[in-house]
């Protein structure tokens, strides 16, 4: 079982405005309703594309029943750990004005609700995938991703971190199986500008060289380069097509790689099955289909 960590999920609300105008009454030409958050994101694209997964997160509130609502319709199990008090986020994506959204805050977290995470850590065994993603609310520890990590260390069990700065340097101790920054947010961890992908592998490898297994680095619509823990590069330019919301592209990337690693246990097939998935998304108003994410495989690198 795949298995995803979603500490702050939302309930995203897509809304396209014709013409746009701040301090003007704008009307939407449509709109969505999806339950969001990194974890949460990867669990949808995962089972779009056939795969069982579980995904636990917290819930609060009218809107936290309504994201666990919305989770099971799309197949996935949903373990949600309940809080009494405040509300679940909601976010507002602007999909008309790509990258324009507003995100809420969301309730705050107990140190015993935190305990009930950890409990839920319990039934993981070595043939389970876990994948920790996204920032963390304030009322949560900064080192929350590699407390769950010291906890499972001796269970060989692969566990995904998609976050960034600290979060994600914390859990390099812990040997994670796959991390993904993008070429940002790995500038950020050195203190340096990195443009290219000669420059995304030189500093990749000191991330290995800190723990990190595997390591992909996006770099958007420049697609992205990927170091496995066996010394193999692979490189790739991004599938050709037309941008239509980002909004999701690097948790599907994340999901894409898992399928393709899941189905195969061939690192080169799950690169591309990831930069397929990622490219699907953003080619799509909302998180890709099986079908979509497919196709721009076949299209992109030919049947395997």
């Amino acid at each position: 079982m795949i298995y995803t960590v979603t500490l702050n999920p939302s309930l995203d609300y897509f809304v396209s405005v014709d013409n746009f105008q701040l301090g003007r009454t704008n009307r939407t030409s449509s709109e969505l309703v999806l339950p969001g958050g990194k974890g949460i994101n990867v669990s949808v694209v995962l089972s779009n594309l056939g795969l069982k997964t579980t995904a636990i997160y917290y819930s609060a509130g009218f809107v936290g029943e309504e994201i666990t609502r919305l989770i099971k319709t799309f197949g996935i199990n949903a373990e949600g750990i309940k809080i009494p008090e405040g509300s679940s986020r909601i976010n507002m994506k602007l999909t008309s004005v790509d990258g324009t959204e507003i995100n809420g805050m969301g309730p705050a977290i107990s140190s015993e609700k935190l305990d009930i995470l950890f409990e839920k850590m319990d039934d993981l065994t070595s043939d389970d995938i876990l994948i920790l993603g996204g920032k963390v609310p304030d009322s949560v520890p900064s080192k929350i991703y590699s407390d769950i990590m010291r906890k499972l260390s001796d269970r060989g069990i692969p566990v995904v971190v998609d976050a960034t700065k600290d979060l994600l340097t914390n859990v390099l101790p812990y040997n994670p199986f796959l991390i993904k920054p993008n070429n940002f947010e790995l500038s950020e961890i050195f203190g340096v500008e990195i443009t290219t992908k000669e420059q995304a592998i030189h500093y990749a490898k000191q991330m290995q060289s800190l723990g990190a297994r595997n390591i992909i680095v996006s770099f958007a619509a420049d697609g992205a380069v990927m170091l496995t823990e066996d010394g193999d590069v692979y490189e790739s330019e991004a599938p050709k097509g037309e941008l239509v919301s980002s909004v999701g592209a690097g948790d599907s990337m994340v999901a894409g790689f898992l399928y393709g690693y899941s189905v195969k246990k061939d690192m080169e097939y799950a690169f591309h099955m990831g930069l397929a998935a990622g490219s699907a998304s953003a080619f799509s108003r909302f998180l890709a289909t099986g079908d979509e994410v497919k196709a721009v495989y076949e299209r992109t690198f030919g049947k395997k």
